[in-house]
């Protein structure tokens, strides 16, 4: 009779007893996840400078980190919280007023297709619409207001990441379970993405942003920079990307009997915008590295549901890390030892 030995039972029985206190740890904390996501993208992204303060001019390591949180406070969280209160008033304003924009789409679709000779929606079909958007709207909102008080987290661990850096990589990679050119490797791949996910999908819809808004100021149209933020958010998703910004613009241009003002909006968001759009990933994908647009795509949505507006980064950013483990496993475990 074959019996197992002593040592595989110990084993199980500790790597047991771990994965059910980490389950107890994980379900308690999680609340905390995209902070530690969130502190881990700001170090990738301040480690190179923190260790240049600290190793070529000789700063202080506390001195340099509380430098680098502020800097990273204005860079970051005041244009985020500028975009947040716009599109907060916007949000509101239309949450108070559902029945009015309800009646005012209504309108508009009525004017094109009695214009244009076309069917477009059903008014039962708005109205469900709009009840749907609006529980969507709701729900994003309240994950944004949660997710201030995960900024606040986020910068509480990112201060502890900074001021003990090095000491922690370290650790975090020489307590990995895994062969050496394994763990090369997710260093790397870690790095790469979150340069992709935090600098390539914000910056997208930067430059699409700023090439829309010239042709917003040309055309006069009313709140150019509101249009610009719808713009911004909309180029950080991929396949529909800015055209969920261009095509309702032209709609409503075109409502109002602006025909020519909402050809040049269509004709430039399509031919202009949508180029910078190629150009930009072209230029990214040399630069930074690239992310599938699949990954931007699911990792929105499911953001967005999780994070609130941080979710367009750190939506990304989660299956990306699901998806680099699941190489990691197959790394370590599907290959044949040699």
């Amino acid at each position: 009779m074959n019996h197992i030995p002593g040592i595989y039972i110990r084993q199980s029985f500790l790597l047991l007893l771990i994965a059910t206190i980490f389950g107890i740890l994980f379900w308690n904390l999680r609340f905390f996840l995209p902070a530690l996501l969130g502190a881990y993208t700001l170090y990738v992204l301040l480690r190179d400078v923190l260790f240049y303060l600290t190793s070529r001019w000789k700063w202080n390591m506390k001195l340099a980190s509380a430098l680098l949180l502020l800097l990273s406070f204005i860079a970051v969280l005041l244009p985020v919280n500028w975009v947040f209160r716009m599109l907060q008033d916007r949000v509101m304003s239309l949450l108070q007023n559902s029945d009015g924009l309800l009646q005012n789409a209504e309108r508009v679709i009525h004017s094109l297709e009695k214009q244009y000779g076309i069917t477009l929606l059903t008014p039962e079909n708005i109205r469900a619409l709009g009840g749907w958007g609006a529980i969507q709207v709701q729900d994003i909102v309240g994950a944004t207001v949660s997710g201030l008080g995960i900024v606040l987290a986020a910068y509480l661990i990112l201060w502890f990441m900074l001021t003990e850096g090095k000491q922690m990589e370290r650790s975090f990679f020489e307590w990995m379970p895994l062969k050496h050119e394994n763990v090369e490797y997710v260093r790397k791949r870690l790095n790469e993405m979150v340069y992709s996910n935090a600098i390539g999908i914000p910056l997208m819809g930067i430059v699409q942003g700023f090439a829309a808004l010239l042709v917003y100021w040309l055309a006069g149209v009313d709140d150019p920079w509101f249009w610009f933020v719808v713009t911004f958010l909309s180029g950080m998703l991929p396949v529909v990307g800015v055209a969920l910004a261009y095509v309702p613009l032209s709609l409503i241009l075109l409502a109002n009997g602006m025909e020519w003002k909402a050809l040049l909006i269509f004709l430039y968001g399509f031919l202009v915008v949508g180029s910078v759009d190629n150009i930009a990933r072209m230029w990214l994908l040399k630069k930074i590295g690239h992310t599938h647009p699949l990954i931007t795509l699911f990792g929105v949505i499911v953001g967005l549901k999780l994070f609130g507006f941080i979710g367009f980064i750190f939506g990304p950013i989660l299956i990306s890390l699901f998806i680099l483990l699941l190489k990691i496993y197959h790394k370590e475990f599907d290959q044949p030892n040699v």
